[in-house]
């Protein structure tokens, strides 16, 4: 069995927020009992729309927020019994913008290698040369190792944000949404980096993302999060070829397709987007599923099996049926 090298059980994150002028604050439920597994050599994806709680998770797995409850586990330890640094040399981030997550005024040289300095690396005299073979496995010639980053285009930006992540080689890397600030043309090239990264590192990838064909391209395992919760979670295989959930037929369903004839896809879940902070009684979706059954309105769903997938839906809770 593939041990679980980043694993989530029962996490929550809480805001407190401010509910209007004069109404005090109210909790904003970002993260609402999230359990997942990320195993070696696996890609997990977790897509679902803007304000799901997608990248709240991502900062709790890479130790940047602390969950209200539940833990978190690096390679089978707690997130608490591990140092900081610890942590940065197993998991790294790379982030959605490569314009804002470079530091203008640093050359490309001075990027890349600042995780070795901070970290405490015990070998300087290595740095430039360990620094300039990151450059090359990324694609970046030598001969930028002195420029910055207003010299470059956001596509070899993001091949510096990548080597900046990989020059400890770290176990695992944490990817927000990578490719959604560059060009349509340069977005296949980073993603083939990835994969191609993937196997000569040996790494693993957590994935956050809305958009379903790169999801499609990379991941071997998907998570579909709404409102703070994984409604379904197996096989990327599984989860594309036969979507169990409404929320995953629809989030499939919205996809563009080459064919202007078709036009713009409807898939039925309205233009309002619920208010996370006045959430649906019972199950969360149910204002804008197609498939909604009474009990939707008044019980949350059990977590159910089906076909090796995990759901939470009432379609597929047979003691919810009787």
């Amino acid at each position: 069995m593939t041990e679980a090298i980043l694993e989530a059980r029962d996490v929550s994150r809480t805001f407190m927020v401010s509910a209007g002028f004069l109404r005090g604050k109210r909790p904003l439920h970002a993260v609402n009992g999230v359990s997942l597994e990320l195993k070696r050599g696996e890609v997990l994806a977790v897509v679902g729309e803007s304000g799901c709680g997608k990248s709240t998770l991502a900062k709790m797995m890479l130790g940047l927020l602390s969950p209200s409850s539940g833990s978190l586990l690096i390679g089978g330890k707690p997130v608490e019994s591990i140092s900081r640094m610890a942590i940065a040399r197993t998991v790294q981030p790379i982030f959605q913008d490569p314009y804002s997550s470079l530091n203008p005024r640093k050359s490309l040289g001075n990027i890349i290698s600042l995780p070795l300095k901070v970290q405490g690396d015990p070998e300087p005299e290595t740095w430039r040369k360990r620094t300039e073979e990151i450059m090359e496995l990324v694609g970046l010639p030598r001969r930028v190792y002195n420029n910055y980053p207003s010299q470059l285009s956001g596509g070899q930006r993001q091949r510096v944000a990548i080597a900046r992540a990989l020059i400890n080689r770290p176990q695992v890397v944490i990817c927000d949404e990578p490719t959604s600030a560059l060009d349509v043309s340069v977005q296949s090239q980073i993603l083939n980096l990835l994969q191609d990264l993937r196997k000569e590192l040996g790494l693993t990838y957590l994935i956050i993302s809305h958009n379903l064909a790169v999801v499609e391209h990379m991941a071997t395992e998907l998570a579909v999060m709404y409102l703070g919760r994984i409604v379904e979670y197996g096989k990327a295989s599984e989860c594309f070829d036969n979507p169990r959930h409404p929320y995953t037929r629809a989030l499939l369903e919205s996809v563009l397709t080459p064919d202007p004839d078709l036009g713009v896809p409807d898939t039925h879940l309205g233009a309002a987007y619920p208010n996370p902070l006045n959430m649906p009684a019972g199950c969360t979706f149910h204002p804008r599923c197609a498939a909604v059954l009474p009990q939707c309105a008044r019980q949350v769903p059990a977590s159910v099996i089906d076909g090796g997938v995990k759901l939470e839906c009432h379609l597929f809770d047979k003691a919810s049926e009787k």
